[in-house]
C-alpha cells in the first residue's frame, strides 16, 4: 500500500499553562528545521495565545510525509525553568500532537482572486540544490491569513496550482480541527495528553532534544 504523501496534524497545548503555549511554538519551529532537512513542506497554521501558540495545524506534503508525522505524534515533553513564572516549582511542560481525520469536504472554496501570490528561490533538502530560477511559490488567503510555500512542482505555473490547492486542504484541516474541539466532549483532544509518557523529549531556552 502507497504511504500518503499529505498529512495534518494538530499540535496543541490543551488545558496547560502559558509554558505550554511556548513549547508549541517551539515544536513549530523544530518541526520546520526537521522538515527543511528531509525534505518535505510544511503549512501552518496557528492559534495564537498570549505567551505563543495554544495550538496550531501542520499539514505535511511530501514522500516522507507519514515517517515525518510519526516522529511526532503522541506526548512532547519541555524541561525547561519557567521565565513567566519565576518562582514557580514546576519544569516539565506536555504538548500533544495529534492526526487530524481527513475532511470529504470543504464548506468555503478558495477563488484565485482572494490569494497573494510572491515567487522565491526554490532548494531541495537543508537548502542544497539551489535553483538559479524563482520556482517556488509563496501563497496567502487574504481573509483568513492562511499562508503556503510551494517548491516541488518544476514550473512556477505549477507550483501556483498546487499553492491554491493547499490553501484549500489546510483550511479544510483548520475547520476540522475546530469541529474536534467543539464537539460535545470537545476537550477530547486536549485531555489525551499523557503526562509521564512523552514520545519526545526537549529542555532549555534553545529547545534541544534530549537523548532517549
Amino acid at each position: 500500500m502507497t504511504k500518503t504523501k499529505e498529512v495534518s496534524l494538530l499540535v496543541t497545548a490543551g488545558d496547560g499553562p502559558v509554558e505550554c503555549n511556548q513549547a508549541v511554538g517551539h515544536i513549530l519551529d523544530r518541526m520546520q528545521h526537521e522538515a527543511d532537512l528531509v525534505g518535505v513542506d510544511l503549512s501552518i497554521s496557528r492559534a495564537e495565545g498570549r505567551h505563543g501558540p495554544r495550538s496550531a495545524v501542520v499539514m505535511i506534503h511530501g514522500a516522507a510525509a507519514h515517517d515525518f508525522a510519526s516522529s511526532w505524534r503522541g506526548t512532547i515533553q519541555w524541561r525547561m525553568q519557567s521565565k513567566v513564572r519565576k518562582h514557580h516549582r514546576r519544569s516539565n511542560w506536555f504538548v500533544g500532537v495529534f492526526e487530524l481525520e481527513a475532511a470529504a469536504k470543504a464548506e468555503t472554496s478558495i477563488r484565485e482572486a482572494d490569494v497573494s501570490f510572491s515567487t522565491l528561490r526554490a532548494g531541495g533538502p537543508g537548502g542544497q540544490h539551489q535553483n538559479t530560477t524563482d520556482s517556488a511559490v509563496r501563497a496567502t488567503h487574504l481573509q483568513s491569513g492562511l499562508t503556503v510555500v510551494v517548491r516541488d512542482g518544476r514550473s512556477q505555473h505549477r507550483n501556483k496550482a498546487l499553492a491554491l490547492e493547499r490553501l484549500q486542504r489546510l483550511s479544510v484541516a483548520e475547520a476540522s480541527a475546530k469541529r474536534e474541539q467543539q464537539k460535545s466532549d470537545r476537550n477530547r483532544l486536549h485531555h489525551q495528553l499523557e503526562r509521564g509518557n512523552p514520545v519526545r523529549v526537549f529542555r532549555g531556552e534553545r529547545f534541544e532534544p534530549m537523548d532517549s
